[in-house]
């Protein structure tokens, strides 16, 4: 009955992206970069400029040399705990409401705000050095001296910049020349959308026509392009050389693009710089770093509001213990300032340093080396975060792809056995009866084939089914040319878009049949033998997403024989290839194992066949209306009863123990997301390959919608579905956002695992952003690509890995690893420590100030509600500096478990989802024990003194600092070393300062037996009570992590 209740649309407040869309700032626009325009650059002469364009600089920093002070002050202050502690400062000026010495109020907010200023200082500092590293990058720039050297930063639109094979593109360029002779390159562009597939680029025609790259700047020409937009996959405008005869105009569109963070896979490269810094395209589809406030700091915050509420009742209290008598309005001021400690300025230092002890420890951690931390703010984050959201190509995978099967129906060829593959291509080509071709033996076609036949019908299939190009590279020993006419093995590099095509030449090699060359009408492959069999490529059919298939026709120069292969994903080649029983079974279980399956069939032509086939094809690729189409259904007349010759399995090689990371992930509580822009088959593989899906659980495939209507249907079916993980493009997505934001969110939650493919990277961010608000809770996202940038940033934690391709989502992330298997000892081990850490410190060093708090409101109700304090000048500084800092600040080194059983147990993690250790109860639990303590402390004072007032200060103040150093020692759950010196020195401190502070405790008083057996029966009775009840409870209900280490 549920299954079909309608869904309601969402109307929600249109979004605001938070990227500032003018400019480099907020004033951009009186600089002269407010609007973007469309623009006319002049190739060679940036001075011909039409307008003002941003420098070409890449900025993570958060503020700028005149924003720093000013900002970090503010993002202090801005805060109720630090606003609070600031006018109480302030207030020490005005002489009614002074207490005691400036320098008691003045002296720790200053400190807080030094330590403050300085770790920012040095991030901001790092984080200059980084970026500076990277705008330092040297280029070649073609000018009229010839070719000179220049600065990534000093790069300016209209430049010709030359770009070398495997390196970054330095700005969003208009591609010229190449020094590839087949006129084209291939493109990298992982760091930019995530996919793996290498893209084709074509150069400007009359500019690749010229004879030297010198010309560029002889001819006058210039480059119409579009505004700069955050469109990665299209662009428009054309190119015009004036001084030809006559005038050159030419079209440009995407494929004659160079963009920033992508990196040149062939040759070398001059293009024309069009857009540069805030207008890149990788740089608008980003958004500005954000200042990160960590939810453990809010909910420190909050405590504080509430000890700040304690704070105004117990000063009301007091004044109206006195009937509101006389100036009541000041005396509540004086009562606000007398009982100040209950808010401790201690607290934010404490943290603050603790913050930088465990970013240490991350740094130093030996069992993941590299790790850097650039955000030393928030690493309580990392152990709280219950939705991770990973990119695939480069984090998870490696983008290196392996040949792993070769499946023929009845038999399979795995990696142990790709020998017996070799013998059978060997002794295929060694019988001279190979060469007869099929079409002159029609009775072989009734035969069966022998399994070496078929296995080398295979073969040749799949060494002849792609769009790979050797290209033949000097190696010190051989010249290009000479390896060119003599294919040289040494000096062999394939080139194709796909690495998956790579691998299939690659493996094909290794069992004996050889690409050695290829151009746009002939290909050679080299037999065992070392005989070159020449194919002249009569048509070929390109891979697209919607098709997903591949065809070539070819002819053999050596039998006339024309035959038509074809490989393409299963789901499309079952209705194409002839009918069997064993494509469905297998298909499936390879891709159970992870691996990227391929059909690869043949169907054979005759002269006749093919001829009246071009026929048809040309007519359809003359059509003006349907062209599409047309082909389409002439290219689907051929594509009928194929042979299907085998499958292959080609796996994307994951990162290093990425399996064991997931499940540790997985059994913390943590849900894990995949966001890529790769292809939704690919995705799929890959989520199977790295058991991010289980074998046991199913796969949903959201079918692509466009509609609202279509959205509404496919909701439904996916409700019914349950303990399911999802897979969905990103225009589906985008659709679901639009119309049932709610209901896809909701549903999507549910699941184990989701993955979504075809992403675009503010899609990404927008996945992250939608997470947040939906849910509460916190997420991690991690990324190794430029295209991953903006939901680093977005996430409530950002982890970059260091990938092969450049340093762009490390430099913009709160932390940085080297691969991602160390996420899992960064979450479990540090993430779990920090916030345990931070928790236990802020819950003692509020106890700590609620103890002197009570004791001061005990001693007032004493002496008639007077607003006197009980501790003066350095006592009240010293109590919570040099008596106390150093054994509650060594909390910081506590752990409750060993990290090896943290790894060995995740589910320890899901304890600290539920915020459990700084919690309404734990907070709770502290106040009453901070008020037993204090009310302990000075009624016994007050009542075991003699004669002298001074003899309350001794005895109070002594018991107050010996209780503080026993309850850490029973707060503590792992000694070290450095705790033991901490209790001992605070301890010694004490004692040696007596002498100093005659002006506040009789010195001859405390050397008395009289005063020894006082302050230890009161610290008795303040502390035993708790010891008792810390043993009851770890007798009767121990904690779970006291079960794994008894």
């Amino acid at each position: 009955m549920t299954d079909n209740i309608p869904l309601q649309p969402v109307r929600h407040k249109k979004r605001h992206d938070n990227k500032n869309r003018n400019g480099c700032c907020p004033w951009s626009r009186c600089c002269g970069m407010g609007d973007f325009r469309p623009r006319t650059v002049w190739l060679g002469h940036p001075e011909k400029r039409e307008q003002r364009y941003p420098r070409n600089v890449i900025n993570n920093q958060k503020y700028n040399f005149f924003t720093f002070l000013p900002g970090v002050l503010f993002n202090q202050f801005k805060y109720f705990f630090n606003f609070y502690f600031l006018l109480l400062a302030c207030s020490q000026f005005v002489n009614e409401l002074r207490l005691g010495a400036l320098y008691t109020y003045w002296v720790p907010l200053g400190f807080v705000l030094i330590i403050t200023i300085m770790r920012e200082a040095v991030e901001e500092i790092r984080c200059y050095c980084r970026d500076k590293e990277v705008n330092s990058q040297i280029y070649s720039k073609l000018s009229t001296r010839g070719t000179v050297k220049v600065k990534s930063s000093g790069i300016q639109v209209g430049d010709l910049i030359i770009v070398d094979k495997n390196q970054r593109v330095p700005a969003d360029m208009i591609f010229l020349r190449t020094s590839e002779r087949n006129g084209s390159c291939f493109l990298r562009t992982d760091q930019l959308d995530g996919e793996t597939d290498w893209k084709l680029r074509l150069p400007v025609a009359c500019t690749q026509r010229l004879p030297t790259a010198a010309d560029l700047l002889q001819i006058r020409s210039y480059v119409y392009a579009e505004e700069p937009n955050i469109d990665i996959h299209n662009f428009i405008g054309t190119f015009t050389r004036e001084d030809g005869d006559p005038p050159v105009n030419e079209s440009l569109s995407i494929e004659n693009t160079l963009w920033a963070s992508t990196v040149i896979a062939s040759g070398t490269v001059v293009g024309v710089v069009i857009y540069t810094g805030k207008e890149l395209r990788s740089v608008m589809n980003t958004s500005n770093p954000r200042h990160k406030v960590g939810l453990f700091d809010l909910e420190v915050n909050c405590l504080t509001k509430i000890l700040f509420g304690a704070l105004v009742v117990v000063s009301l209290v007091m004044v109206a213990l006195q009937h509101f008598a006389g100036r009541w309005y000041l005396q509540i001021f004086r009562f606000l300032l007398l009982f100040s400690n209950i808010v401790p300025i201690s607290l934010r230092v404490n943290l603050d340093m603790g913050k930088m002890v465990f970013s240490w420890m991350i740094r130093r951690d030996s069992k993941i080396p590299g790790t850097v931390v650039r955000a030393s703010t928030i690493p309580e984050q990392l152990g709280r975060i219950s939705y991770l959201l990973t990119d695939k190509t480069g984090t998870l995978t490696q983008n290196e792809m392996v040949f792993r099967r070769l499946h023929l129906g009845t038999v399979a060829y795995g990696m142990d056995s790709m020998d017996e593959v070799q013998s059978h291509v060997f002794s295929a080509y060694t019988q001279p009866s190979h060469d007869v071709p099929a079409s002159r033996a029609p009775a072989a076609t009734k035969v069966r084939k022998t399994i070496s036949s078929r296995v080398h019908e295979a073969v040749k299939a799949i060494a002849l089914v792609h769009c790979v190009t050797p290209v033949y590279e000097a190696n010190g020993v051989t010249d290009q040319a000479e390896a060119e006419q003599h294919y040289e093995d040494t000096c062999r590099v394939y080139q194709a878009a796909s690495p998956d095509e790579v691998s299939l030449v690659q493996w094909t090699e290794s069992v004996g049949l050889t690409l050695v060359g290829r151009d746009h009408n002939s290909m050679q492959l080299r037999t065992p033998s070392g005989q070159i069999l020449n194919f002249t490529i009569l048509q070929i059919f390109p891979f697209t997403y919607e098709s997903k298939r591949m065809g070539i026709i070819v002819r053999d120069e050596s039998t006339g024989e024309i035959s038509f292969y074809m490989k393409g994903a299963d789901v499309v080649m079952a209705g194409i290839v002839q009918y069997n029983d064993w494509l469905e079974e297998e298909c499936g279980n390879m891709a159970r194992e992870g691996l990227r399956v391929l059909v690869v069939s043949k169907k054979s032509l005759t002269e006749e066949q093919y001829q009246d086939f071009e026929a048809r094809y040309i007519q359809a690729k003359l059509s003006v209306h349907d062209r599409s189409l047309k082909v389409a259904t002439v290219i689907e007349s051929l594509e009928m009863e194929m042979e299907l010759l085998c499958l292959t399995g080609v796996e994307d090689q994951l990162q290093a123990d990425v399996r064991p990371t997931l499940e540790i992930l997985r059994n913390a509580g943590i849900k894990v997301w995949m966001l890529t822009g790769d292809k939704l088959e690919t995705a799929t593989c890959t989520a199977k390959n790295a058991h991010l899906v289980t074998r046991n659980q199913d796969i949903h495939i959201f079918r692509s919608v466009t509609t609202r209507g279509e959205a509404h249907l496919e909701l439904n079916a996916f409700r019914r579905k349950h303990d399911c993980a999802l897979v969905i493009s990103g225009d589906s997505l985008e659709v679901c956002l639009k119309f049932y934001e709610y209901e896809f969110m909701e549903l999507a939650c549910q699941c184990p695992a989701v993955v979504c493919c075809r992403c675009a990277p503010t899609q990404k961010a927008q996945i992250v952003r939608l997470l947040q608000e939906r849910t509460g809770k916190l997420t991690c996202a991690v990324g190794d690509g430029g295209n991953d940038v903006s939901m680093i940033q977005e996430a409530d934690c950002g982890v970059g890995v260091e990938g092969k391709e450049g340093k762009q989502a490390s430099l913009a992330a709160d932390f940085s690893v080297t691969q991602f298997k160390h996420l899992g000892r960064l979450l479990m081990v540090h993430g779990r420590n920090s916030y345990k850490r931070s928790a236990g410190l802020s819950q003692f060093v509020i106890h700590r100030s609620l103890c002197i708090s009570t004791m001061q409101a005990v001693f007032s109700s004493v002496f008639y509600f007077a607003s006197v304090p009980l501790y003066q000048g350095f006592l009240i500084i010293g109590y919570s500096t040099i008596y106390t800092m150093f054994p509650v600040f060594s909390l910081v080194l506590d752990k409750d478990v060993q990290s090896e059983v943290a790894m060995l147990y995740p589910e320890l993690y899901k304890d600290l989802l539920k915020g459990r250790p700084l919690s309404f109860k734990t907070f709770l639990i502290w106040v009453l024990i901070s008020i037993y303590q204090g009310s302990i402390i000075m009624y016994g004072a007050l009542l075991l003194f003699e004669s002298e007032f001074v003899h309350i200060v001794a005895i109070s103040f002594t018991s107050l600092i010996l209780t503080e150093l026993l309850m850490v020692a029973l707060t503590i759950q792992t000694w070290h070393w450095l705790m033991i010196v901490a209790e001992l020195l605070s301890l010694a401190c004490y004692i040696a300062s007596l002498v100093f502070l005659h002006e506040f405790i009789d010195v001859y008083f405390i050397a008395t037996l009289s005063f020894l057996w006082k302050v230890t029966v009161i610290t008795l009775v303040s502390c035993l009570p708790l010891y008792i009840l810390k043993y009851l409870r770890r007798r009767f209900s121990p904690p779970n992590y006291s079960k794994l280490t008894s």
